[in-house]
């Protein structure tokens, strides 16, 4: 059950992150000085947790193919973010969160080439392939099918017109937050497999975000012209990257580290699709935004998705398989299940 409340808190923070991002971004920051800020901030947040968390008794050795493993995860963060955060800037908070439920469906891909789910014609696994595509249909109901109003929101808000309604290049934009999403699932199951290896959530989330900043240093000194953009003037942008480092990167990261080592990388991109619902009730609540017919179905039919794959795991995870006159355990808190599997018969 904390993983499920956890997982929903990230993805509350996700949502928020991408609306401030907007915003800053749009005040005149560039993608590689918000980068660079927001994980640097989160880097000292991260530091001494870890090491409070993670004692040198019970850390794990760090050996050189841990230490790749690090910068492998915060390269393609990276490229995650640089790609993420150039569509937002070229299109819209919105069209980021919709295109954000791509990541379950390209993760699952993933996970089942990287034998991390297993492919077979059981009941488990036609819950959770059926429930993913299901989700991803029900995003993009909310996306291109508007319908009429069924409540209307009695907020005006000018920070829902700027921020949701000023797309430069819309089409780019979706490109650059597709390329974001392919690298965020590669980001996902390249943590699962270094922290089977070093079980220490908040150390490779420290290295990480440590890494991170560094690249993001040096592409700003390459690409970046004007350091006027690197200003935390005005107060905006300095709100934004205290957002973005302490929820954003810190806590957001970390939670989901965390979910990942305990239940593998396809349980947390499920919970992609529950963000655009998360941005609906968001947009009504504080951007006055209305609700629309489109965005109940859609929502209605998200969770019905999400369900059904969180049914299939539920199920997976209290199969008892027999062989050879021996018992196994599928345990979903173990990521690579082939491995856990593979223990029990050895």
């Amino acid at each position: 059950m904390k993983e499920y409340v956890g997982m929903v808190g990230a993805q509350i923070a996700q949502v928020l992150l991408i609306i401030v991002s907007k915003y800053a971004i749009a005040d005149g920051m560039s993608n590689y000085s918000f980068i660079f800020y927001s994980n640097a901030l989160a880097s000292l947040i991260l530091l001494p947790l870890s090491l409070i968390f993670h004692r040198s008794a019970n850390r794990p050795p760090l050996t050189f193919i841990v230490v790749c493993g690090f910068f492998t995860i915060g390269l393609l963060g990276f490229f995650a973010q640089v790609f993420g955060y150039s569509g937002i800037s070229l299109s819209s908070a919105t069209l980021a969160t919709t295109l954000l439920n791509l990541i379950p469906g390209f993760t699952f891909i993933l996970a089942i080439l990287f034998r991390m789910e297993t492919v077979d014609l059981s009941i488990t696994t036609q819950a959770k392939f059926i429930g993913t595509v299901v989700s991803i249909a029900g995003a993009i109901i909310m996306t291109l099918y508007k319908g009429p109003t069924i409540l209307s929101s009695l907020l005006k808000s000018e920070i829902s017109q700027n921020l949701l309604v000023q797309p430069s290049n819309w089409v780019l934009g979706g490109i650059f937050l597709a390329i974001d999403c392919v690298f965020g699932s590669m980001y996902m199951i390249a943590q699962a497999f270094i922290l089977k290896k070093y079980p220490a959530e908040m150390i490779v989330m420290f290295s990480y975000c440590f890494v991170c900043t560094i690249l993001a240093a040096l592409a700003s000194s390459i690409v970046e012209a004007d350091l006027s953009s690197f200003s935390l003037k005005p107060k905006i942008r300095l709100m934004s990257i205290l957002y973005s480092g302490i929820f954003g990167s810190a806590f957001q990261v970390t939670v989901q580290s965390w979910c990942i080592k305990r239940r593998g990388p396809v349980f947390v991109a499920m919970f992609h699709p529950i963000g655009i619902v998360i941005a609906t009730f968001i947009g009504v609540i504080f951007l006055g935004d209305g609700v629309y017919l489109g965005s109940l179905l859609g929502s209605v039919i998200v969770v019905i998705g999400f369900y059904s794959v969180m049914w299939g795991k539920a199920k997976e995870k209290s199969t008892v398989v027999n062989n050879g006159g021996s018992s196994k355990l599928q345990n979903e808190e173990a990521p690579l299940l082939q491995d856990v599997v593979e223990e029990h018969i050895t």
